[in-house]
């Protein structure tokens, strides 16, 4: 049958069925469900891109013959394993509407019990310097500059494509003038003049083992940067740095806040008291108890 001689509840419903039987959606999306995955689709075939959880109460606004082919077209993609975010060029992210794609890691949702504790710590110290490592498409400052627009943040990526989505999403909401996206390697991309300075350092390292890579989902071995989830023979050596220089980058008590993988929690817990320049660690866990960010003050 022509899709162009369907109705809108009738393509709708016909796409749906497919999705329903084929799509794989991963678990660390829980956005993600065959129905909101549509309606972005249908949003961005309609020319107007949304981010999946943007797009979930939408009403479905009418296709052209060209965006009935659009949309068809990227059902396909999404069934053979292209990540929705790509499909559709946005994610949120803390309630913030970003640019994505394969310039740098989607967002995801785990990742905002890293946004919300260090929330609280620019909060909890009256905070007015935030340094973001990793930054990948910039979430997590964009996160913050949106609820606290009195902070100034300095964002560092070591992979060019990354730093200029992030740039890109600091221009999408207008928070550019309060947030500077820095290219380098970890600290090494920040001008000398911030030693010292930090009230809080966040970071979203790393820290899949190069072993456990190949294992990866192919949606996301095969379309996301391994740069940003490859961690190293153990998946700690950019934790590792990370502890070890923080501590001359933050003001005295400053503090440093982290992700981490599923089980490296007990890990950290002990090994980053071990290094110089920290005089508390903590721990934020997710629902299920898992300990997923640690946190750690600079004496």
């Amino acid at each position: 049958m022509n899709t162009s001689t369907l109705t809108e509840p009738a393509l709708f419903e016909r796409h749906l069925a497919r999705l329903e039987a084929e799509v794989s959606i991963l678990p660390d999306h829980p956005e993600e469900t065959p129905d909101s995955t549509l309606r972005a689709l249908w949003s961005t075939a309609a020319g107007r891109p949304l981010s999946v959880q943007a797009a979930a109460d939408q009403a479905l606004e009418p296709l052209t013959p060209e965006g009935e082919r659009l949309l068809a077209a990227l059902v396909e993609r999404r069934i053979t394993g292209s990540p929705l975010a790509h499909l559709t060029g946005r994610q949120s992210f803390m309630g913030v509407e970003l640019l994505a794609g394969p310039e740098a890691l989607v967002p995801r949702v785990e990742t905002e019990i890293l946004g919300r504790t260090a929330l609280d710590l620019v909060r909890r110290t009256e905070g007015s310097l935030v340094i973001d490592l990793c930054t990948g498409a910039g979430n997590l400052a964009a996160g913050l500059a949106v609820v606290e627009p009195g902070v100034m943040i300095h964002a560092a990526d070591l992979s060019t494509a990354a730093v200029g989505l992030a740039r890109a999403n600091m221009l999408f909401i207008d928070a550019a003038d309060r947030v500077q996206v820095h290219e380098g390697d970890l600290f090494d991309a920040l001008p000398a003049s911030l030693h010292g300075t930090a009230d809080v350092v966040i970071c979203n390292p790393p820290y899949i083992s190069s072993a456990k890579v190949g294992e990866m989902p192919a949606e996301i071995s095969e379309h996301e940067p391994r740069l940003a989830f490859d961690g190293g023979s153990l998946g700690l050596s950019i934790v590792g740095r990370l502890v070890q220089e923080a501590p001359t980058w933050l003001r005295p008590g400053g503090w440093l806040c982290f992700e981490i993988g599923l089980g490296q929690g007990p890990y950290w817990q002990k090994r980053v008291l071990r290094f110089p320049g920290w005089a508390e660690v903590g721990s934020v866990e997710d629902d299920e108890g898992n300990v997923r960010v640690v946190t750690a003050r600079r004496e």
